[in-house]
């Protein structure tokens, strides 16, 4: 891969990183609910997500999902049930005002935030044909495809980070301004229509998927 190619691909990264979907929503709903640096743990699982999607695509099964509705049906309607039951999770929220600043107290497991991150992404097949019509696109069949891959999974990982961890501190700086329980209540039940009208998009997804957004 030339640098002139990295550089297109670079500038391609953040649109798809910023693109909003089911992980801007997911980290969002996390900075709300326990602020940036803790919520920030979704988002690693959401690059742990983002990094075996690539995976599949790179070793070819990715292919599988392009060419069989079976395959596809499958991991859509996984992905469709696990929205919508973190939109009634987010309703079901607690709406008392959350301490930003610090470490103590309240629910929080970073596993289940990192659990919660990986399974938005992988049960998300959009982004796994997607990154199967994108990727290849940047590829120098002359020259070492492992290479190529990551440099690709790295640059999509920076940009990724970079967007999710904006959207968190989005959320998260209007935890600091909102302390009346009513208000949270709102915003989680807000957070709670966005994951179930994500999970709507995805059940009309069709087969063939063009665009991230």
């Amino acid at each position: 891969m030339s640098f002139a190619t990295w550089l297109a691909f670079f500038a391609a990264s953040w649109a798809i990183s910023f693109s909003p979907g089911p992980g801007a929503i997911s980290a969002m709903a996390s900075g709300l609910k326990h602020g940036f640096r803790r919520g920030y743990w979704t988002t690693c699982g959401l690059e742990i997500g983002l990094l075996i999607q690539f995976l599949v695509v790179a070793v070819g099964l990715g292919a599988l999902l392009a060419a069989s509705e079976v395959a596809f049906g499958v991991v859509k309607w996984l992905g469709v049930g696990y929205l919508v039951y973190l939109g009634w999770r987010q309703f079901r929220t607690d709406a008392a005002p959350v301490p930003v600043a610090a470490a103590k107290g309240g629910h929080f497991h970073v596993r289940e935030l990192i659990v919660r991150g990986c399974l938005v992404n992988i049960t998300n097949p959009k982004g796994t044909v997607f990154l199967l019509a994108v990727v290849p696109q940047f590829l120098d069949p002359g020259r070492p495809l492992a290479l190529q891959y990551v440099t690709i999974a790295a640059t999509l990982v920076f940009t990724d980070l970079v967007a999710m961890g904006f959207y968190t501190s989005l959320a998260s700086r209007l935890l600091k301004l909102l302390r009346s329980p009513r208000h949270i209540r709102w915003l989680n039940r807000g957070f709670g229509a966005l994951f179930i009208l994500a999970g709507t998009a995805l059940a009309t997804l069709s087969h063939h998927v063009d665009d991230p957004s």
